[in-house]
């Protein structure tokens, strides 16, 4: 299958410059260091590539692709699916079991394997997929793989691939040097499209809003309300943090979700979609949600907590102004409190407007339905039903996503309390299942 093919199956016309460039080294070169902006299409931008030299007749990994972060890894499966190239594909791990991805991965034999370092690692020492086969090894986001915490896990399984002769390494910021054992050559190309946009894009409008309070959930809940309806992730340093400012926001009735490393996967994932399908508008959560997230409609950041670092600050602003679209970022600055050196943008003041806090409820709600992808339920199903049983009109079923035991659906929020007594018992596909909003 060609790039034509593959571009048609995504819904892109074309390919970008720094697409088009990567594919050309790709063809050209075997190890290869791409710098690009955060929403740039950096995914694409190995995997065509990636997908021309896979041999689809073999039934062996050919492919090792890692990465930060769960939902990173499965967002990049789900682009390879929808590239419907015939190269099979699975994504690994943590916060389920290893014994059934195992499973999973023997009775699937995938080309190329999608994981989180550790995860890769305990695949590979327990011999779960045969090593000696991975010829292609790419690491997304290097800089965040190649910190401290992952160092020694990468070590590892760079290690336990001997036969690797095609790398490439991906990321919005540079790292200051990468290490010996990932083995790149003094033959590697480098590709850097960082100055095309400088340190943020110019689609993003830069303010600085000042709180009067060391504490400054009071002039959040003033930023949220002047910005009404428009979506926005609020950044911040800690766990804590996220769930008590996600409390804070809850009291004073704003639709949120919370999002970080300590939460389990079915949480997190239910925070994404409630917040990507415009159930809620407010997303908090530490930096895990500024790599990985491929949210397109993001109107704001708020940076409740400043960024620690430059690449901190890239990353956060880079889940806005995604492809073509524009976006605002907010650096919500305490009495003690200075923008940091490393910002190099024009930054403008905002000025709250806002008296008192009072929160707009989003447009959609999002349902939960209890039977996935495994119990053989399709997003056609779902419309189906809640159009027919449900009496929804089409333009009042909104994002639909179907898991392999679970299913989420967004449906206009004005319309749930009668939807819900139309399918009170009713059965979905000739299944009963658990039918209810996601809070």
């Amino acid at each position: 299958m060609n790039t034509k093919e593959i571009l048609l199956h995504l819904g892109i016309d074309e390919l970008n410059y720094m697409q088009e460039e990567s594919l050309s080294v790709n063809r050209k070169k075997q190890n290869i260091i791409l710098i690009s902006p955060t929403g740039s299409g950096k995914t694409l931008a190995y995997l065509l590539p990636l997908v021309e030299r896979i041999d689809v007749s073999k039934q062996e990994v050919q492919a090792v692709v890692i990465v930060p972060s769960r939902e990173l890894a499965k967002q990049t499966q789900s682009v390879l699916q929808r590239m419907a190239c015939g190269v099979r594909s699975e994504a690994v791990y943590g916060g389920r079991a290893a014994m059934d991805e195992h499973r999973v991965l023997k009775a699937h034999q995938p080309h190329i394997i999608i994981g989180t370092p550790g995860r890769l690692l305990d695949h590979l020492t327990k011999q779960n997929f045969e090593a000696m086969t991975v010829g292609n090894l790419i690491i997304d986001e290097f800089d965040k793989c190649l910190e401290l915490g992952f160092q020694d896990e990468i070590q590892n399984v760079v290690k336990s691939l001997p036969n690797v002769s095609h790398r490439m390494l991906l990321s919005a910021t540079d790292c200051p040097e990468i290490p010996r054992f990932i083995q790149l050559g003094n033959d590697t190309e480098r590709i850097d499209c960082s100055d095309d946009e400088g340190q943020i894009s110019d689609r993003i409008v830069l303010y600085a809003v000042k709180s009067p309070a060391k504490d400054k959930l009071d002039t959040l809940g003033l930023l949220l309300t002047q910005l009404r309806q428009q979506s926005s992730i609020i950044f911040v340093g800690f766990r804590e943090s996220v769930d008590r400012i996600t409390q804070y926001l809850k009291r004073q009735h704003f639709h949120v979700s919370d999002f970080h490393g300590g939460m389990d996967q079915d949480l997190r994932e239910r925070a994404l979609f409630r917040f990507s399908s415009g159930a809620c508008n407010i997303l908090v959560s530490t930096d895990l949600a500024s790599r990985g997230l491929d949210i397109p409609e993001v109107d704001n950041i708020i940076h409740y907590h400043l960024p620690i670092d430059e690449a901190s600050f890239v990353h956060r602003n880079g889940r806005t102004a995604r492809w073509n679209a524009s976006g605002n970022a907010y650096m919500i600055v305490g009495p003690e409190e200075h923008i940091p050196d490393f910002v190099e943008a024009e930054v403008q003041d905002c000025a709250i407007e806002s008296k008192e806090v009072s929160p707009m409820a989003p447009k959609w709600e999002s349902l939960y339905i209890g039977r996935g992808r495994k119990e053989k339920l399709s997003k056609g199903d779902i419309a189906g039903f809640m159009i027919k049983i449900g009496g929804l009109g089409r333009d009042e079923v909104g994002r639909i996503e179907v898991r392999d035991h679970c299913s989420y659906v967004s449906v206009l929020r004005s319309r749930v309390r009668e939807l819900m007594i139309r399918i009170k018992g009713q059965r979905i596909k000739g299944m009963k299942t658990i039918i209810e909003t996601t809070r």
